[in-house]
């Protein structure tokens, strides 16, 4: 069962997957050789990182699955196909068709569909469609990015349906990673601390980030992550939600930070400035922003802690 049925629904974009993962199944060539034929069987073709997307009778662009007998003849050697879960007792599955030229121009794709970044559009197609092809851009992009050991150097096979990658010369296994990030919002009192890159565009900012260390908690970082960049101190950390996150494969982890000390210490080389911000101004800039301050899109994260935040008062 998808663990997405029984649990809280995650305020993330990303998140909420409606498949069965099936783990099971990986490693079961026959029933993933029945389960690639079959006529009801969905793929969904990703080439250069983008999936494939077809429009609605609305005109509005949701995910572009396809049967086998589409996606069968845009398999090439090498490139990978993922075995992406179970839904309805129907098997998902991506196929990666990066060698090929725009398919969508070229062969049986064509006229059927468009290629997109799964950025620009994860917010206007279907919530679980999302989530699934999250899952297909982490796995791809991994592969594309492990095609030699790291152990002695030699090339790599893909092995169970796609969640590990085989050295035949020195029997290592690889596996893909998920880097945990923390992301977190400040706050003292009516405020909560923002802060902006330089390459931001003028007037963005959003909450601090950065990756958790090896031997590191949730905890740590969080305060390690808020002294280093902006020199504040906390005392308590509680959680809000976690985001998959597929550039290239991290997991955000939301954290609320309570701040008991508010001079701001910047560190340059991260943040270009950072700034408490009071409850009116953060509520005023929300949706629409104001020439002062602009926030991330519900896309974000970030944008989910300052909404929560907002609507705690």
């Amino acid at each position: 069962m998808s663990t997405s049925l029984v649990l809280p629904k995650n305020p993330n974009v990303f998140a909420n997957s409606p498949l069965d993962r099936a783990g099971h199944h990986r490693t079961n060539q026959e029933w993933l050789g029945a389960a690639f034929q079959d006529k009801r069987s969905l793929f969904i073709p990703v080439w250069k990182l983008m999936p494939f997307l077809i429009k609605n009778r609305e005109g509005r662009r949701e995910a572009g699955w396809v049967t086998s007998e589409l996606a069968l003849p845009l398999k090439t050697p090498g490139a990978p196909t993922i075995f992406l879960g179970v839904n309805g007792g129907v098997a998902h599955f991506a196929i990666d068709i990066s060698p090929l030229p725009d398919p969508s121009a070229n062969g049986p794709l064509t006229g059927l569909g468009t290629f997109a970044d799964l950025r620009t559009v994860a917010e206007e197609i279907d919530p679980g469609d999302a989530a699934i092809l999250a899952q297909a851009k982490a796995l791809i992009d991994w592969h594309q990015r492990h095609g030699f050991c790291a152990n002695c150097g030699g090339a790599t096979v893909l092995a169970d349906a796609g969640y590990k990658r085989y050295c035949e010369a020195c029997n290592t296994e690889h596996f893909p990673r998920t880097d945990p990030v923390v992301i977190m919002l400040a706050l003292h009192g009516d405020k909560c601390l923002l802060g902006r890159q330089a390459k931001w565009p003028q007037g963005f900012y959003s909450a601090l980030a950065g990756f958790i260390e090896p031997g590191e908690t949730i905890e740590e970082a969080v305060a390690r992550e808020l002294m280093e960049e902006a020199g504040i101190k906390i005392d308590q950390v509680a959680f809000h939600s976690t985001q998959p996150w597929p550039y290239p494969s991290s997991l955000m982890i939301g954290c609320y930070a309570n701040a008991i000390s508010t001079d701001i210490t910047l560190d340059m080389q991260e943040l270009s400035d950072a700034q408490w911000f009071t409850r009116d101004q953060i509520r005023a800039s929300i949706g629409r922003g104001t020439p002062e301050l602009r926030m991330p899109p519900p896309l974000a994260i970030a944008h989910q802690l300052v909404k929560s935040w907002l609507e705690s008062e």
